[in-house]
């Protein structure tokens, strides 16, 4: 009976609940053309909603090839020279990748 009662009462916490949610949203006066109750109206360009689609994500250790990011190791040709991603030895610090012409 005791566990009963501790269900009924949770179910009708979260019915009420789902209730007065349901009844605030309905409340809320309509948002039209001007804005509806915003303080601020800011003017954006499409690009602002599409640029972090194209970006690549930022590459902590990498050599950047026609703006691509390729590891350490990578090799690719450019005017028939192959060039492969590998470490500085006379460079110190945390993205001390360079290309290096593979011979």
């Amino acid at each position: 009976m005791r566990r009963y009662s501790v269900f009924l009462v949770v179910a009708l916490t979260l019915a009420t609940s789902a209730v007065q949610a349901n009844s605030r949203y309905q409340s809320m006066p309509p948002q039209g053309s001007n804005g509806g109750n915003t303080d601020v109206v800011v003017d954006m360009p499409p690009e602002a909603w599409t640029q972090s689609e194209r970006r690549q994500q930022e590459c902590l250790r990498c050599c950047i090839f026609e703006n691509r990011n390729y590891t350490e190791g990578a090799v690719v040709k450019s005017e028939g020279v192959l060039l492969q991603c590998a470490r500085d030895e006379q460079s110190l610090g945390t993205n001390n990748l360079i290309w290096k012409i593979v011979k």
